[in-house]
């Protein structure tokens, strides 16, 4: 069978585009999905990307909690929402020095109105001081004006700091250092949290049981201090947690606190069964999916381009040479092969890259070499050579850009199989294990029993993303397909 070709300018591909209801569809989800990758590029801080499979930097989240928008009421009480209340939420409210005590308030409110109580409250915080600890102060002011000191505590001292193991010393070390300011040899850098399972918090709510008209549990610091004093119920509306430092030396200060109230939902995408916020999951997998997806198909696009219009325009020997070793890497099972590789050597994502590109050229050679030989024999080609042009004019003047079409096409077919092929080495646990792509996430999701779980959240957004970014360039492949082949076109 002859395969026509037919001339596509830049102004053919537009308008065709322009047409297509098909082909905008495609356009519209390929920029939604860049809009995402830029959007996390710039504003997503790059330490969630590298810390993902870091317990520790997620241990402020909530456990396998289901998205925030889930939590409508229609089909019973709100659920309280997991609550991260930062430095940013919070403010600092005073900073002064009496009778030579350096004294920093930071108070920190939210607007609590769920229909169940939170599951826990924990304030971590960490600050710098010299010889003598400083004290920490712990109120709460709830929406009916009253105010529950619950935490009273001086930290420990330098002695016992440097006699202790396990300290969070270098942690806090490093947040001096982002800060700029290095602890002096007198100074030492003390992080811990405040947890409401804590007994001294049980013990100073004990004061405040007589404003309640029933006997409430101070065993639950958590319910206590969120019920009403008239009737064993949720008080809903603005609490304020105000931390007090007392410092015996103007150099100590406070380097980071944060509130946290427990919750069974959180975010825009829920968490997983490791704390890990899912959206940011999604987010970071779009922008390592395009990068994989294109970079393949761009990669094998230009072997296969140059290797098949060196074998069409050659033929001969040279041609049956090149096609004899283009049928050995068509016949490779590379999805084995890659599993192979995987399991004895590692994959990292560069490595994934190379080897989808070495093993994924040889389907679009073949084609490009029938063209080439078609092309090569069109009569303007051959009155290019009765003039004595050169073959590389003659390649990048008449072939080359004939091909064009067809290669912009491949590119997009070839996006949707090189993601396709990563998350499925990822679903299988083979992949980069270092980075959050859209397949790991499935394959954490299986290994957890999500799907058994009712964890849905965990399963659906990455299988929705891939199908989505597939769906896009195979959309934008068939349009392409469509205007550069005449057959089709009519």
């Amino acid at each position: 069978m002859t395969i026509q070709i037919r001339p596509s300018r830049r102004s053919d591909i537009i308008s065709g585009f322009r047409r297509s209801k098909l082909g905008l569809t495609g356009i519209i989800i390929l920029v939604f999905l860049v809009g995402i990758s830029i959007y996390t590029v710039t504003s997503i801080p790059l330490t969630s990307f590298r810390q993902w499979n870091s317990p520790s930097y997620w241990v402020d989240y909530p456990a396998s909690a289901a998205p925030a928008w889930t939590n409508v009421g229609l089909f019973g009480p709100t659920a309280a929402v997991h609550t991260i209340l930062t430095p940013e939420s919070g403010h600092e409210i005073s900073d002064y020095t009496h009778r030579g005590i350096h004294i920093v308030s930071k108070a920190f409110s939210t607007n609590f109105e769920y229909d169940s109580y939170p599951s826990y409250f924990t304030i971590p915080y960490s600050v710098r001081y010299g010889e003598i600890p400083p004290v920490l102060e712990i109120n709460v002011t709830r929406p009916d004006g009253l105010e529950f000191r619950i935490y009273y505590s001086s930290l420990p001292s330098n002695t016992v700091l440097e006699n202790e193991a396990g300290t969070s010393k270098n942690h806090s070390q490093e947040t001096s250092a982002q800060l700029g300011q290095q602890p002096t040899e007198e100074q030492s850098v003390y992080s811990s949290r405040v947890f409401s399972t804590d007994r001294d918090i049980s013990n100073n709510l004990r004061q405040y049981t007589t404003l309640f008209n029933y006997s409430p549990d101070v065993t639950q610091p958590q319910v206590m201090i969120f019920s009403d004093t008239k009737e064993n119920e949720i008080l809903k509306g603005p609490y304020t947690f105000k931390l007090t430092y007392y410092f015996f030396d103007e150099k100590d200060i406070v380097e980071e606190a944060r509130v946290i109230l427990g919750g069974t939902v959180y975010g825009l995408l829920g968490t997983d069964a490791f704390r890990r916020d899912l959206a940011i999951g999604i987010l970071w997998g779009t922008p390592v999916a395009l990068f994989i997806g294109l970079t393949v198909a761009v990669g094998t696009s230009l072997i296969a381009m140059i290797y098949g219009l060196t074998a069409g325009y050659k033929g001969g020997r040279v041609d049956e040479v090149m096609m004899r070793i283009n049928d050995f890497f068509i016949s490779l099972p590379v999805f084995i092969l890659l599993i192979l590789i995987s399991v004895r050597y590692g994959l990292n994502i560069f490595l994934i890259v190379v080897l989808l590109i070495l093993f994924g050229w040889a389907g679009g050679a073949r084609l490009t070499r029938s063209l080439s030989l078609q092309i090569k024999n069109l009569q303007y080609v051959e009155a290019s050579k009765m003039m004595g042009e050169s073959d590389m004019k003659i390649i990048f003047r008449h072939i080359i850009p004939q091909l064009l079409p067809l290669i912009f096409a491949t590119i997009a077919y070839s996006v949707p199989g090189a993601i396709l092929a990563e998350a499925g080495l990822s679903f299988l646990g083979l992949s980069d294990i270092t980075i959050p792509t859209w397949g790991k996430i499935l394959n954490e999701a299986y290994a957890a029993s999500a799907t058994t779980l009712g964890m849905w959240w965990w399963i659906i957004p990455p299988g929705l993303m891939i199908g989505l970014t597939g769906l896009s360039f195979a959309l934008i492949g068939y349009t392409l397909e469509n205007i550069t082949n005449p057959r089709r076109a009519r």
